[in-house]
């Protein structure tokens, strides 16, 4: 893969995320800064528990660092107020869970269609805009089907057509991946590659997989409240 520009669309300044645990101070991370140029697929790596989702919900304006500051589209995020933080995710940011949080009293085309309608859509342009993006992820067949009847890889392509049928500017992937099988994850890895592509995204990924990171532009290690950027050919366990 090759970067094909060099605007900065997100930059962090010494981000830092403590917890207090009962008289002492738990530092999660400290000082992190780094900044991502748009059309960037990048992957966050780093053994559970040190830090990734929390960075990654930071970065989409769902918690608040200690200190530290995010700017991400013209936006300083985490000096927005609650309404505009949830104004900035409905417009900026397509959000994928480890679990998929699909409404299960819908179907796949009401819950693609969801964002849209939260936005005060029209019925008939959101359920369009549905039917397109269910065909974009190869479930045009399964738009009358509720969550529950399918399978998880099938799960996460509908949470990756409703995170992205606001044409957000980043995409913030938490783990993907990390509930299916090995083939199963191929394929959703892949698709995430063809929608980045497709949609000129900018995509941050958290991920075990290595395999994965290594074939993402750039990578960014998390290890003891620290930051540092790994080659992705030279990523290893």
């Amino acid at each position: 893969m090759h970067q094909i520009a060099q605007d900065p669309i997100l930059r962090v300044e010494g981000l830092s995320k403590r917890f207090r645990s009962g008289e002492a101070d738990l530092v999660l991370f400290e000082n992190l800064s780094f900044q991502i140029e748009k059309g960037t697929m990048l992957a966050i790596v780093g053994q559970s528990g040190a830090g990734k989702s929390t960075l990654l919900h930071i970065l989409a304006a769902l918690d608040r660092p200690t200190s530290g500051s995010v700017y991400c589209a013209d936006s300083h995020v985490n000096a927005l107020t609650e309404d505009d933080a949830a104004e900035f995710r409905n417009r900026e940011i397509g959000y994928v869970w480890q679990f998929h949080y699909l409404l299960p009293e819908f179907t796949a085309l009401e819950n693609v269609a969801m964002p849209l309608l939260s936005r005060g859509q029209a019925v008939s342009f959101a359920k369009q805009e549905a039917e397109s993006w269910l065909h974009e992820v190869g479930l045009e067949t399964r738009g009358h089907h509720r969550p529950g009847e399918l399978s998880g890889g099938e799960q996460q392509r509908l949470a990756l057509a409703r995170a992205l049928i606001t044409e957000p500017k980043v995409l913030l992937a938490d783990e993907p991946t990390g509930d299916l099988d090995g083939r199963t994850g191929e394929m959703v890895f892949e698709l995430v590659a063809r929608l980045h592509r497709d949609h000129q995204l900018t995509s941050l990924i958290a991920t075990h997989n290595l395999e994965f990171a290594r074939r993402c532009h750039r990578v960014l290690r998390l290890h003891k409240g620290k930051m540092e950027e790994v080659e992705p050919a030279r990523l290893s366990s």
